[in-house]
C-alpha cells in the first residue's frame, strides 16, 4: 500500500511540474496560431534609447555563420503572453516595456515539429530609462538534442552584434 502512496505521489509531483513549465510558457509566450513575416533591414545599426519611463530591450537572434537553403528560421519573442516580433538569422529587434517584472519567451517558428516545440523563457525585471539585451541561438552538444537558449548578454557585446547585423522586421500574418 505505502508503495502504490508513493508512486501516486511521484506520479502527482511530475505532472505538478510539467503543468507549472506549461503554465511558464503559456504566460510569457504567445498565441499558438501566430505567425510572422520577418524581413533584414540592413540600413538600422544605431542603438536607440528608451522611451521615456519605460525599459528597451533588444533581443538579438544569433545563429552564427551558416547558409540557410531557402529560408532561414524564424525565431518569435514574446513578452508576457503576446507576441512581440520575430528575427529570421541573424537579426536583431527591440521593443519598450514597462517597469517591473516581464517573462520573456522565444519561440522557433518551423513546420519541422522539432523546431517547432523548442521555446526558452527568461524573467526580466525591467527599471526605466534601462536596456537590456538578450541572445537566442540554438545549440547542440554533438549527439545531444537540439536547445533553444535565450540569455541575457553584456551590453558591449550585443553592441557588436546590433553593428555587424540587420535589423529584423516583422509583421504577424494575416
Amino acid at each position: 500500500m505505502r508503495l502504490v502512496a508513493a508512486l501516486l505521489f511521484t506520479a502527482a509531483c511530475a505532472f505538478a511540474q510539467d503543468q507549472s513549465a506549461v503554465t511558464a510558457a503559456e504566460s510569457a509566450c504567445g498565441p499558438a496560431g501566430v505567425h510572422f513575416d520577418a524581413k533584414h533591414d540592413d540600413s538600422q545599426h544605431a542603438i536607440a534609447q528608451p522611451e521615456t519611463g519605460k525599459a528597451l530591450v533588444y533581443v538579438i537572434q544569433d545563429i552564427g555563420v551558416t547558409n540557410c537553403l531557402g529560408a532561414c528560421i524564424t525565431t518569435r519573442v514574446g513578452l508576457d503572453g503576446t507576441w512581440v516580433g520575430a528575427n529570421v538569422h541573424n537579426s536583431y529587434f527591440s521593443f519598450s516595456v514597462g517597469a517591473g517584472e516581464h517573462h520573456l519567451c522565444v519561440n522557433h517558428q518551423s513546420h519541422l515539429h522539432i523546431f517547432s516545440q523548442m521555446v526558452a523563457l527568461a524573467r526580466l525585471t525591467a527599471e526605466p530609462g534601462k536596456t537590456y539585451y538578450f541572445r537566442t541561438r540554438t545549440t547542440t552538444g554533438g549527439r545531444d538534442p537540439l536547445f533553444l537558449d535565450l540569455d541575457a548578454i553584456d551590453p558591449d557585446q550585443a553592441r557588436l552584434f546590433i553593428a555587424s547585423y540587420p535589423l529584423s522586421v516583422s509583421h504577424p500574418r494575416k
